[in-house]
């Protein structure tokens, strides 16, 4: 049996080695398994690539290392084709995913009635307010309007079988939501809770913006329902301007052409071009997605692997 590990990168020189020494402590606790680690470079500007290079003189560990800054995403999805074990599992280098958890989800996996063992944090401590705030906000609303269940507090880490990463890997969209695709696809999931851990070393590169812009792109990728929201308001609005223009003739009519009330008609012209905008915006969102798709442009661009390096 063997299980690789697939780790995104980005400028993270003071975690790779403290990641890899917790990891050597599982691997011989799973002596009988076989490991490989795919450490994935995503266009680092730190020494991130030196350390890979140096550990992949260990016969179990991989890196690809990108041509530049790809994303998340397209690490995620660099890793699931490099990988070659029977399950395959996905981990942040940081440790803010715990090690040892990986023995419960192998254990898990081996008993065959499983596709997918996958972590949940029920708790955000040492996490700022606003962001605790919005990202419970954010899980609420995509699951009111997305057929895909997001589960609240998901974290990437999980471990999968070898089907079920074929199956995700059959979703080539430029476009990437990793935990929305890991939900698309089925499969039968059991979730492990734990309570949040902070990084042993380093900041994160999710700033509020990153993360605001990371969740606009899953509720584009996985609900057509904003574009409803907006044929929606076009309907009400023209509802209510029918309406108005009943209300103005019949005014007019009955008391004349009175020269009073241009503020209110103002801020209502304000306010329908603001409601336009708005459904522009969200017109826009979806119509760059299309766009992004039909260039077929590559998802990543890999530079060097260890076998370059060997």
């Amino acid at each position: 049996m063997k299980i690789s590990i697939i780790v995104p990168c980005y400028n993270e020189e003071e975690m790779i080695e403290l990641y890899y020494k917790e990891m050597q402590k599982v691997m011989k606790k799973l002596e009988k398994t076989e490991f490989e680690l795919i450490f994935i470079n995503d266009g680092s500007t730190d020494k991130t690539l030196d350390i890979l290079r140096k550990l992949s003189k260990n016969k179990d560990v991989r890196y690809i290392s990108f041509s530049r800054n790809f994303g998340k995403e397209a690490g995620i999805y660099a890793g699931l084709k490099y990988a070659t074990g029977d399950y395959v599992g996905l981990m942040d280098v940081d440790l803010q995913d715990p090690p040892e958890m990986l023995i419960e989800m192998y254990n898990t996996l081996e008993e065959k009635e499983y596709d997918c063992v996958a972590t949940r944090r029920v708790s955000r401590e040492g996490e700022p307010p606003i962001r605790s705030f919005f990202a419970r906000l954010y899980y609420k609303i995509i699951n009111k309007i997305s057929k895909t269940e997001i589960v609240d507090g998901a974290r990437d880490f999980r471990l999968m079988t070898r089907q079920m990463v074929d199956s995700i890997l059959e979703v080539t969209e430029y476009n990437r939501f990793s935990k929305g695709i890991f939900s698309w696809v089925g499969y039968k999931t059991k979730w492990l809770e734990y309570k949040n851990v902070e990084r042993v070393a380093g900041t994160s590169k999710w700033s509020f913006w990153k993360l605001f812009l990371y969740s606009l792109e899953s509720i584009v990728a996985f609900s057509t329902v904003p574009l409803t929201i907006a044929s929606v308001f076009g309907i009400l609005f023209c509802l209510v301007a029918f309406i108005i223009i009943v209300f103005i003739v019949i005014r007019t009519l009955v008391f004349g052409d009175p020269t009073s009330g241009w503020p209110s008609m103002v801020c209502i012209m304000f306010f329908i071009g603001g409601v336009q905008l708005l459904c522009t915006g969200i017109l826009g969102q979806y119509l760059s997605k299309t766009y992004l798709e039909v260039k077929h442009r590559p998802i990543y661009i890999v530079k060097e692997t260890e076998e370059d390096n060997g």
